[in-house]
């Protein structure tokens, strides 16, 4: 069975807190989603009904493709309304129909958006979706490949590709479509297809490390990682980082942040260090998930300071942190306060 935390990264985050409830040794926050979209009334119509059954599995295409929660849940609406306004009697598969057009939503946005993101201050990472956890999933080799091509690196990575070969990848890798389906979702031939998969697997393999890391021990570079920080070690600090190993750090011009990417484990540690003395003495945080990866959100009281997480894989020498992702972009930070009330 799947996890919970599965289960969120692939459905709306919370945006208020409600109550809390454990499931599976995840806590999740009970959180009613605020939004000035009409509520639906799933009984009075039985389209609807059918529409609320993909939601999730929507929000999870629109997500990978755009990399933004709000840009997803737009989508998510936009395809309800094109639901809605359909002749659902001509429609032999709702799912197909809801995917297909769900997809060119995002493509669509995704042009638009790759014209804003060439224009972004400084680097511009994925809008974090986060899990709070208090121990161990159980082991889940189906849910951790369904996590996979959320992860942050991965997500990057994908920015590479033209809207259509991000497009025709996650329809082929993530949802298992055939070619024939996508064809029909992309509007082009199935040999056309086949060629943007190819492209973007290639673009890809690079992405993913050789050897993916034991989740227990990726927790546990994790928590070494917090404590190298709080101590201001150097030297144990650049021990945890592969050789290649890159920080990304987004603060979108409203928020300090480094503009460049950095390289290296000698400057990131160095960089960490120096800004340890500029973060509040009286910072609070809370180890969470975020895309699929262990991490923290640090808190300066109620606000979200910053998301930090951490791309892990096993080397030669170990588990070590290969990618280093900071978010700082108040932005991109709102949703997480409600995860304030659990940070110590």
């Amino acid at each position: 069975m799947l996890s919970y935390n599965i289960l969120v990264l692939l459905g709306f985050p919370p945006v208020r807190l409600g109550g809390l409830s454990q499931i599976g040794g995840v806590v999740r926050l009970d959180i009613e989603r605020k939004t000035e979209r009409p509520a639906v009334d799933t009984g009075a119509d039985p389209g609807t009904e059918t529409f609320e059954k993909h939601r999730r599995r929507l929000f999870g295409l629109a997500y990978r493709m755009l990399g933004s929660v709000g840009d997803a849940e737009d989508a998510v609406q936009d395809t309800y309304l094109r639901w809605h306004r359909t002749d659902r009697s001509l429609v032999q598969t709702p799912e197909a129909w809801l995917v297909t057009a769900c997809t060119r939503i995002c493509i669509d946005r995704l042009r638009a958006a790759k014209l804003e993101r060439e224009n972004y201050p400084g680097t511009w990472l994925p809008e974090p979706l986060v899990e709070l956890e208090v121990s161990p999933l159980p082991n889940a080799e189906d849910a951790h490949e369904m996590a996979d091509d959320l992860s942050m690196a991965m997500l990057m990575v994908m920015e590479r590709l033209t809207p259509a070969e991000r497009a025709a990848y996650l329809l082929r890798e993530a949802f298992d479509y055939d070619y024939p389906q996508i064809a029909v979702a992309l509007k082009k031939s199935e040999a056309a297809c086949r060629q943007l998969v190819s492209r973007a697997q290639k673009h890809l393999k690079d992405a993913r490390p050789r050897f993916e890391a034991d989740e227990a021990a990726a927790r546990a570079l994790a928590q070494k990682f917090a404590a190298a920080t709080k101590a201001g070690d150097l030297s144990l600090f650049a021990g945890l980082l592969a050789e290649d190993a890159m920080l990304w750090s987004d603060g979108g011009g409203k928020a300090s942040a480094a503009i460049n990417v950095i390289h290296g484990p000698d400057k990131i540690a160095r960089f960490f260090v120096g800004i340890s003395n500029k973060i509040p003495a009286d910072i609070r945080r809370v180890f969470a998930m975020i895309n699929g990866q262990p991490g923290w959100i640090l808190f300066d009281g109620d606000a979200p300071y910053l998301a930090l997480a951490m791309d892990i894989a096993k080397t030669e020498r170990g588990e070590s942190l290969r990618n280093v992702f900071i978010l700082r972009n108040p932005d991109k930070l709102a949703r997480l306060r409600a995860y304030a009330p659990q940070a110590i």
